[in-house]
Order: structure tokens, then sequence, then C-alpha cells
């Protein structure tokens, strides 16, 4: 068996790879593609922090980290077939020794809910569960979703460059108290964003009032086979007053005019903003359900 780091031409392979799993746990064909692949692993770093195994030239497991200031994220998948031999094991053990090496003090170890086989694996490796989050999706109909209403005195208008700073300062005040949140200054965040390989600000919209950006949304062109809300904020002073609907639909009607029938986004299970209600209440259900277990560093 050999072990070596992706590269940009492996994404196919590691998505089908990571399709067929997900469709085996989740019991129905998963729309996992390319473009999610190359959206998570587009940082600068990634290529140096993931492991490929092959075995007579057959993927059999992959795994990778990322160092996010003092938590470190880990994931890895073994093909069903080639389970018991320790493979998950082995995964583990490189996530945590890399982990180490860059300084993080904890780690979060994510998989997939109907994994039967992670939640032994990790605590018996001192990990503990302390979060679900969902995917939520939607499938649109033929006809265009409703044109989204706001209160007088509240505009609905696409992003431009020159709100950047204070798109992203909505939202940093938006998520401010959500859990694992990291603040992120502009100008790392900006290049971030201007690095993905499908950026697209045509898709992401903003609510002002008298000039003042009080609600956002940043949207991402595909993600699981349709359009994807990739984030969603109101700052906290402008909440319940339909902001996050109006950008919801607003970002429907745009999917839907580029072809996009479903379209989807996460969400913390245990969202205290009162999220995922309204998404249920615009006809979104749970699609799939992934499991975060942390373990403290000594």
């Amino acid at each position: 068996m050999s072990v070596r780091p992706f590269t940009a031409d492996d994404f196919p392979a590691i998505a089908a790879f990571l399709a067929e799993d997900e469709t085996h746990l989740f019991g129905r064909p998963s729309r996992l593609g390319v473009a999610d692949v190359a959206a998570w692993l587009s940082g600068p770093d990634y290529l140096h922090d993931t492991w490929l195994f092959e075995e007579g030239g057959e993927l059999v497991a992959l795994g990778w980290v990322e160092k996010h200031e003092d938590t470190g994220i880990a994931v890895g998948v073994v093909h069903r077939q080639r389970r018991g031999r320790g493979l998950g094991s082995k995964l583990v053990e490189r996530s945590e020794e890399r982990l180490r090496a860059l300084g993080v003090q904890r780690i979060h170890n994510v998989s997939l809910a109907p994994d039967v086989a992670a939640p032994p694996l990790l605590s018996g490796r001192g990990y503990h569960e302390v979060r679900r989050f969902w995917e939520m999706t939607i499938e649109l109909g033929d006809d265009l979703p409703p044109d989204p209403t706001l209160p007088e005195g509240l505009q609905l208008e696409p992003f431009s460059s020159e709100l950047a700073p204070a798109f992203h300062a909505a939202l940093e005040e938006a998520f401010a108290d959500h859990w694992g949140h990291r603040p992120v200054r502009f100008e790392d965040w900006w290049q971030r964003q201007l690095a993905r390989p499908d950026h697209d600000p045509s898709l992401w919209f903003v609510v002002r009032s008298d000039g003042e950006v009080v609600a956002a949304t940043r949207n991402d062109p595909e993600r699981s086979g349709g359009g994807w809300i990739g984030a969603l904020g109101v700052r906290p002073a402008w909440r319940s007053r339909g902001l996050a609907k109006a950008l919801l639909l607003r970002s429907f009607r745009e999917f839907h005019a580029r072809g996009q029938r479903r379209v989807g986004l996460g969400v913390d299970s245990e969202n205290a903003t009162g999220a995922t209600k309204l998404y249920e209440s615009v006809g979104m259900v749970v699609d799939t359900e992934q499991v975060v277990w942390e373990k403290l560093l000594a």
C-alpha cells in the first residue's frame, strides 16, 4: 500500500470516492462532485496536509487536515470494503500528528451521521461528540420563486466590490456568537474569496438601510449538485424583520434564473437564532447530517 498527497488531478477520483461513500451511508444517490472537492481543498497549504491511500492502483482511503487558529479540522474516509484493517486508525493518527506539529490545541474530527464505525473509533481515542450540522435543501419548481418583500426603507441589492468591507463586517457581526466562529480580518477574508476556484460575487446580495449593510448573503454557484447559500447573516439589531427570508428568496430566484433547481445550505442543528425554523418555513428539508467530534490536545 502506498500513501501520497493529493494533487488537483486526483479531484475527480476523490469526488467519486466520497460520493460512493455518501450514497452507501444515506441510501440515496450522492450529489457531491468535483466542484465540492475543489472548494474544500483550494487553500494554499491543503495539498501538503492530505493523504491518499492506494493499493494496487486503487484508492482505498483518504484524509486531510486544516488549521484554523487554535483548532484543527480532520476528515478521513475508508472504503467500506477495506474497513477492519486499521486504515481508519492510521488516518486518525496521521491527522493528530500533523495537527500537533501545527500547534493546534483541539481537533475537530468530522464524520457522517450514519457511519456506525466512527463513534467507537473516535471515542476510543479520546474524542467526544460536540455538535451536529445539517445540510438542508429545497427543490425549486418550474415557477419562479416568490419575489421577496422588505419593510419600508430597506433595499435588497446585488453585491458590488465597494461594499466588500461592509459586507464582511455584517457577516462577522451576524456570526460572532455562533459556535466555533473565529473572526477573520477583512484583508485575509477578501483574499480567500478572490482565490476561490468558483468565486462569483454576482450571486451575492445585501440589504441596506440608509446605505448601511445590515444583512448579507454569500452564495456559491455549485455545491452538492446545486446552488449553495454559503453564508447568510443579519446584524443582531435588524433581526426578526424578514431580512433573512428576503435574502433567501432572492437567492432562490437567482439560482432558478440560472437553471439551478436544487439549492442547499449548511446549518448548525443547535443554531440559537432560529435559522432552521426559517429554512423549514421556505420549504427546505434536512438532507444530510454531519457529526463533529472534539479532542483536546495536552
